[in-house]
């Protein structure tokens, strides 16, 4: 029953800037076939960054898919090759505008795993400073256009409340650093 089950058939239905969908066709345990479209994404990090005196920064950002401007903790997709810690601190840097000097991963977690393989590994990064004249300059995404603000954790409970928070991924990374 743990045997992992070896798709008969691939065949890539769409191969996108972040993501790819797959459709596998794999013959079922208890007898039959069955197409599976499946969403195959390199794997992401979630960064809480922490104040020196505890507050949470958060950013603000336009999601196209719900209609709306969303507060939700500092994200984005590995490239490729890059590993989660370093992902974790350039992510810091390019959403936040600070770089940490501490960083601790706090778990790594499927959010879909129905469809989608996108592992999602949560970093807690404190320490967190301006850069300095021998800092890379840091990129945002093209799609980008982020506000950062720091708030307190009753602040953070206040927004939760009023569903200002909405996003899945920034009320695991709160729920992981709860103190």
């Amino acid at each position: 029953m743990d045997t992992p089950i070896v798709p008969r058939e691939i065949r890539i239905a769409f191969k996108g800037r972040v993501f790819t969908v797959q459709v596998e066709t794999i013959a079922l345990p208890k007898g039959g076939e069955l197409a599976v479209e499946i969403v195959r994404h390199p794997g992401s990090v979630v960064i809480v960054p922490l104040t020196e005196n505890g507050e949470l920064i958060l950013v603000r950002q336009y999601r196209h898919p719900i209609g709306r401007w969303v507060w939700e903790l500092p994200a984005g997709t590995l490239k490729p090759g890059e590993e989660a810690e370093r992902a974790a601190i350039r992510e810091c840097h390019e959403e936040t505008g600070l770089i940490p000097s501490r960083v601790e991963q706090i778990g790594s977690y499927y959010p879909s795993p129905g469809f989608c393989d996108e592992i999602m590994h949560f970093f807690k990064v404190t320490g967190l400073r301006k850069p300095g004249a021998d800092d890379e300059d840091a990129h945002q995404d093209e799609d980008e256009d982020l506000e950062a603000r720091a708030f307190s954790r009753a602040a953070v409970e206040t927004m939760m409340n009023a569903g200002e928070i909405v996003d899945m991924k920034t009320l695991a990374g709160l729920a992981l650093t709860r103190e």
